[in-house]
């Protein structure tokens, strides 16, 4: 792979980083107001709304495309071999989880059956936050 074929990949990831960290962060939230809305009611349906389109048009195209040009990156420049790689990987299979767990969460509401309150949430909302602080400083600075 050319080196500009390289930083157009690299350039794709960040993109697509920052559009799924965008709903990683944003999701939580709504479930904070959501949670305030009587279940059934006409706020809670356009919660649900938002909610379904966040995750279908740009969290899930966006996880899938940093995935796919993550790893292309990884194998291209050798990352495997990388011991501060291992860690960062981990770290985004964790925020893989964190964003299938927000899918159950979302699944719950738009069956009128979250029993989780606010707080929880707003706990919530703090992972993918403390997951990217992790990650960013694993790829800026290369620790080991």
């Amino acid at each position: 792979m050319s080196g500009e074929t390289y930083l157009w990949i690299k350039a794709l990831h960040v993109i697509a980083v920052i559009s799924w960290m965008a709903g990683l962060l944003y999701l939580p939230r709504l479930f904070v107001y959501h949670c305030e809305v009587e279940p059934g009611s006409a706020t809670s349906e356009k919660f649900k709304v938002m909610e379904r389109r966040l995750l279908k048009a740009i969290m899930l195209p966006a996880a899938v495309v940093a995935w796919g040009a993550g790893l292309t990156m990884a194998v291209e420049g050798g990352l495997f071999q990388e011991h501060w790689f291992h860690v960062k990987l981990l770290l985004v299979v964790l925020m893989t989880i964190a964003h299938h767990m927000m899918t159950r969460w979302k699944n719950d509401f738009a069956a009128d059956r979250n029993h989780r309150p606010q707080r929880f949430f707003r706990i919530a909302n703090e992972v993918p936050t403390l997951l990217m602080i992790f990650i960013v400083i694993l790829v800026i600075t290369k620790p080991f």
